[in-house]
């Protein structure tokens, strides 16, 4: 399956399910750009992730996985994927997959209510770890690299989708919304145990290779993407295509654009 039979799959099943409305957004009001303003985002973001993950020999472990959208998508197309999260979303997986199963083999798929600083990790177990819009919610974040690290075989890869912390407009957002108040503590309403948050605590690339190098991994810069600068009025139907393509031109040209006022930004970073 495709990204694109996969993506009209989806909005099918979001159609049946009104638990997954609030939180994909694609239905709120689908005859505006606004639905395919999302779309872009969502499906540059998969075919990323379908670009990169390509060897169906190594297991994935796909952490905080939601409502485990990506991790059903590669078990359709073969690969074996463990996803993880310590959210809401968890008691909604298994109903989901009654409906995913009638297009493809999900028995490679297994997901677990887990938390990367408690759960008891594997070692060099894992050929990927996907980590989308995860990383900006891990604290402590250097405890939190350092394990996933630890997972990864000597040649495996984690596969980032995150935010673009440098993003002026996102982070006039945020600031208004949670001052500089960029970790919290919470309860786990399943386990009672409190743990660190992450409160939007987005980084700019800078920041993220700094991090990410000094838990022996390092960023690829031919794998780095920039996701999403026009506001949804550029997008329609008709032009769907072509306003993607336009803003793959423009961040490889204007590096301030590229910096300060892309949305998203996708990258891989390997083992050393």
């Amino acid at each position: 399956m495709n990204t694109s039979e996969f993506f009209d799959h989806l909005i099918a099943e979001i159609k049946e399910n009104e638990k997954l409305r609030h939180y994909y957004r694609f239905l709120n009001n689908p005859s505006t750009s606004g639905f395919y303003f999302r779309k872009a985002y969502y499906m540059q973001r998969l075919d990323y992730i379908d670009k990169h993950i390509v060897d169906k020999n190594g297991l994935i472990w796909d952490l905080g996985c939601g409502y485990g959208t990506t991790a059903i998508y590669l078990a359709l197309n073969g690969f074996k994927v463990y996803g993880t999260t310590i959210e809401y979303y968890y008691d909604e997986i298994q109903n989901r997959l009654k409906y995913w199963e009638q297009f493809g083999d999900l028995s490679g798929l297994k997901f677990e209510y887990e938390n990367i600083f408690t759960q008891e990790l594997p070692k060099e177990a894992y050929k990927y770890v996907i980590v989308q819009d995860v990383l900006h919610h891990i604290e402590p974040i250097n405890e939190g690299l350092e394990r996933i690290a630890r997972t990864l075989e000597p040649d495996g890869a984690m596969v980032v989708c995150e935010e673009n912390g440098n993003n002026l407009i996102n982070r006039f957002k945020l600031f208004l919304r949670r001052g500089n108040k960029r970790i919290i503590k919470i309860k786990d309403e399943k386990t009672g145990e409190y743990t660190l948050l992450g409160n939007e605590n987005t980084r700019s690339l800078r920041k993220w290779k700094k991090l990410i190098h000094a838990k022996n991994m390092a960023i690829d810069d031919a794998s780095i993407e920039y996701v999403r600068v026009l506001p949804p009025l550029y997008y329609r139907e008709l032009n769907y295509d072509y306003v993607i393509n336009k803003e793959k031109e423009l961040w490889k040209k204007y590096r301030l654009l590229r910096d300060y006022f892309y949305f998203g930004i996708n990258f891989m970073a390997y083992k050393q």
